[in-house]
This record gives C-alpha cells, structure tokens and sequence, in this order.
C-alpha cells in the first residue's frame, strides 16, 4: 500500500468527523438494472404511498471475529481486519429501500449534506472529472459551473457544495439522466470504477481504514491498519444523531455477495493487491466452514445449517 495513502485517509477521518455525520457512500451492489454502487443512476417504480420508516438497526455493540496478517508488500505493516463485516451480506441499497440519513429525505441516501475533501489532491482528481459532467447526466449543471461546486463548512474545510438539501452533485429522483450521484453515472459510462470520480469519503464509505502504531515486546514497531465497518461510532459524537445507518440495518444485508466480494475494487484500492488477495483469502476460509459461523454480523440473514455441519 502506497505510504502516500495513510496521511490521505487519515485527513479523510477527520475532515469527515468535522462534519459529525456521514457525507457520501461508497460502491456496493445497486438496485437491479443501475448497475454497481451506491448512488448509481435509479429508475423509480410507478408512484405509491411510502411505507413508514423502519426501525431495524441491531445497535453497535456485539462479539466480532478479528483477523491479523503481515502486509506482503511491507513488513513494516500489519493488517487487523473485521471478518463479522467484510464477509457480511451488507448492501447499499439507495433508491430501493434507504431510508436516509436525515429524516424526510429518504432520497438523499446518505448525501445529504455534501462531501468533504481530504486533501487538495482529492479535490483536483474530482475537478478533473467533474469537467466532463454534462447536462443530460448533471441535473444541477448550469447551478454548478456558474455559481460553483465546492463551498467551505464553519471551520473552512472544503467541500461539494450542497444545493436545494442535498449535495449538488446528486440528481434528484425523475430526472432523466437517473437520479442518484452524477460523479458515479459518469464513470459507469466511460467504463470507470467510481472511486476513480468521487471524493474519497464517498468511494470508501462504509469502510473505515485507521492506522495505530505498534510497538512490540522486542522493542520493533509496526503499523497496524485495521479494516472495519464505518458504523455511527465513527463519526465521532455526530453519528448518534444520524435519522437511520445502514450498515447494522437488516433490511441492507441481503446482498449476494459478502462486503469482501462486492468491495473488491475499494478495499485493493486500499490495501493493494496483494493485502486483498490474502484478506480475500481468509475471508473464503471462513465463510467455507461447515460449522455455525463464529461471530455473525446479527443485521445478517440467518445462514443455514448444512446437513453435514
């Protein structure tokens, strides 16, 4: 993994902490027919009557199964990864069935209130890709090329801009082009993995990377990178007040495949390739078990008990 990473994401948790709330969502599996990812261009059903908000988070505290390997392209790291999260059947499941992080604004997901930058480079990758934004998949882009995309929070922090409640860069439901992140319709169309187009905070979303030094019994130091799930905690004080997390929702784990699968691209993005493969290979190890799994994520599906196990 790139050192240039770690100072990036570590700016990342603390400008998103500033915020005291999530900003953006990272790619999971789409509703059918939008393709990959959170924020991934939806075509909403025939209008019915919404059905009244659901409380079905499991809460935050609860037993989880904890992995720890070398990095093999650095012996100066060490991963710690939460296996009771990555082999999870979370899903962000925006437009079918999110019910928002601010209370009324169910379609907003989890933008309502814009993305933080984590640094000058992440904000001039996106600049580089918002110039290829156009009006068939930009609902706000006369808005946001003649009066601008980035605005400053009360402590100056840098970040999209929100327009009419919610980020700018988020196309409402009916438009045309899909509603859901513009940033993220553009790269599935030129053939893109999102996190290529939007800010960090977005793509890495609701994974959360942090970093702890180590020091050993042998007077050796290494750097512990942990793996885990973004829940309310993260946050900071802010996360509790959040109107819904989708992360310990039942109604977000029913995806197919495990976080592990379906997060390839973000968590090789974050840890390299060859971190990924070795987690991807623990994470099939335990999932390949004929025993009850140890330390289940309880917004999970019940799994079944073979006949052999």
């Amino acid at each position: 993994m790139p050192k240039t990473k770690k100072a990036k994401n570590e700016k990342t948790d603390k400008k998103a902490k500033k915020a005291g709330i999530a900003e953006g969502s990272s790619r999971a599996t789409a509703p059918e027919g939008a393709g990959a990812g959170s924020n991934a261009p939806v075509t909403p059903p025939a209008a019915v009557p919404a059905p009244p908000p659901v409380d079905d988070e499991k809460g935050l505290d609860f037993a989880r199964a904890w992995v720890e390997f070398p990095d093999p392209a650095d012996d100066e790291q060490v991963f710690r990864c939460d296996l009771t999260w990555l082999t999870s059947r979370w899903n962000c499941i925006f437009g079918s069935g999110c019910q928002g992080i601010q209370a009324g604004r169910a379609d907003d997901g989890c933008c309502s209130l814009g993305a933080h930058f984590s640094d000058e480079d992440d904000e001039r990758r996106v600049a580089e890709h918002v110039a290829r934004l156009t009006p068939d998949i930009w609902q706000h882009h006369d808005e946001g090329t003649r009066n601008g995309w980035v605005s400053e929070d009360d402590e100056g922090s840098r970040q999209t801009r929100p327009f009419q409640g919610s980020c700018i860069f988020q196309n409402r439901p009916g438009f045309a082009g899909g509603a859901g992140c513009s940033l993220h319709i553009l790269a599935l169309r030129e053939g893109r993995e999102p996190l290529e187009t939007k800010p960090d905070v977005c793509w890495q979303l609701p994974i959360r990377r942090t970093y702890e030094w180590i020091d050993r019994p042998d007077d050796t130091r290494v750097l512990q990178v942990s793996i885990g799930e973004y829940d309310r905690r993260g946050w900071g004080p802010g996360g509790h007040d959040l109107h819904w997390w989708c992360t310990s929702a039942t109604s977000a784990h029913g995806a197919g495949e495990p976080v592990y699968v379906s997060y390839r691209a973000e968590l090789t993005e974050l840890m390299g390739k060859a971190g990924y493969d070795r987690l991807a290979e623990l994470c099939e190890q335990r999932l390949a078990s004929r025993l009850p799994l140890l330390a289940p994520h309880p917004a999970d599906p019940v799994r079944p008990v073979t006949a052999e196990g």
